[in-house]
């Protein structure tokens, strides 16, 4: 008989955020106090196939083992199985342990769009992070924006259409963009984080390149006003009375405005570095952290999110760029940065999440599901 919870980390999956997820996810596990918790790892293949603790333990963190098509893991939406996991090995199915909670370390498409969440509210589990309504609308990024300026929170000029409307009529699309928006300016996916499939274009031919490349990541684009701006961002925690850290802030050697591709964020050049706390005003500072709230209640938040702001170099106006549900966990991922800088070290910080997900999930049961 053991006391200790027993957390399956879901990683991996079938998004362009995949590789990051790897990095996440050992970050998590390896932070975890295994006095604490029985962990039991779970990789999801880029083409979906859920893998047995026992394979996704031996994976490398850079990429997937190749793995034996007879053997397969999958989740059981029944509630009444405590999300037992089941283990199909030669045809013969096996029942493996039951999971006391969840920590979905997925980015990106089916794992921060609310579709693991449908899931994991199905079979009753408690997990990190936010909701199905609060992971699908913090995943489109046209629906965030739509929901931060209901809430009064400033944002840029964008526009979004189709991919179908870009290949049904592009010129009217190119026409629309060089009246509305301008130039330059910045293309991206609708339905993707870690700037997969994100282009900045500085005039027509790059503007079309741009669109073909994010039209290959999502069937909706979004393209925002190219601004000269400060990139910071603030991480949240908790549920209904949610925190803010202190803010951090992407800072290039030449102090010059910044273009965060993948690469950039998620290798070691040298070329940016992290700053927490972000060299500003402490009023200023304080502003961000009451936004950072305000965007996250916006969407229905729970559990974390990573708040990104722009601060414009020309006017110092403060705008809210998106919120990312599940942000990275990697060794160089501003969110534990920042709650390390704020007093809680990373350890603590999934101690933290981990709690917020029991404590979401006894709330929630309280609902009556019955007339």
């Amino acid at each position: 008989m053991t006391d200790k919870l027993r957390v399956g980390v879901i990683f991996g999956g079938r998004s362009g955020e995949h590789e990051v997820s790897l990095r996440s996810a050992r970050a998590i596990m390896d932070a975890m106090d295994r006095h604490k918790y029985e962990v039991l790892p779970v990789a999801i293949t880029k083409e979906g196939r859920w893998l047995s603790p026992r394979e996704a333990t031996n994976l490398p963190p850079e990429e997937m083992i190749s793995i034996n098509e007879e053997q397969s893991v999958s989740l059981s939406g029944d509630p009444s199985r405590r999300g037992l996991l089941r283990l199909e090995e030669h045809g013969e199915r096996k029942m493996l342990q039951s999971l006391d909670v969840i920590f979905p370390a997925l980015h990106g498409t089916f794992g921060e769009d609310g579709t693991i969440q449908g899931l994991l509210e199905m079979a009753a589990l408690p997990y990190v992070g936010c909701g199905v309504l609060a992971s699908s609308c913090g995943m489109d990024k046209v629906v965030m924006k739509s929901l931060f300026r209901e809430a009064g929170l400033p944002i840029c000029r964008h526009i979004w259409f189709l991919r179908a409307d870009w290949e049904r009529d592009g010129t009217d699309i190119m026409r629309r963009v060089e009246r509305e928006i301008g130039f330059p300016c910045f293309i991206k996916p609708a339905n993707l984080g870690s700037s997969v499939g994100i282009s900045k274009a500085k005039d027509a031919t790059g503007l079309e390149e741009a669109i073909n490349l994010a039209a290959r990541y999502d069937r909706k684009i979004i393209i925002e006003e190219g601004l000269d701006v400060r990139e910071i961002e603030c991480a949240v925690l908790g549920n209904d009375a949610p925190e803010a850290s202190l803010p951090g802030e992407y800072v290039s050697a030449a102090h010059e405005s910044l273009f965060l591709d993948y690469t950039e964020k998620y290798s070691s050049t040298g070329h940016v570095e992290f700053v927490v706390p972000a060299p500003i005003p402490e009023a200023l500072a304080v502003r961000i952290t009451k936004m950072a709230v305000e965007a996250f209640r916006a969407i229905d938040g729970a559990g974390l999110a990573r708040v990104d702001f722009f601060l414009r170099r020309d006017t110092d106006e403060l705008l809210i760029n998106e919120l990312n549900t599940m942000p990275g966990f990697t060794q160089v991922s501003g969110y534990p940065k920042m709650w390390a800088a704020s007093g809680l070290p990373f350890p603590q910080l999934v101690d933290r999440l981990i709690e917020l997900a029991v404590e979401r999930h006894k709330d929630k049961e309280r609902n009556e599901t019955s007339i």
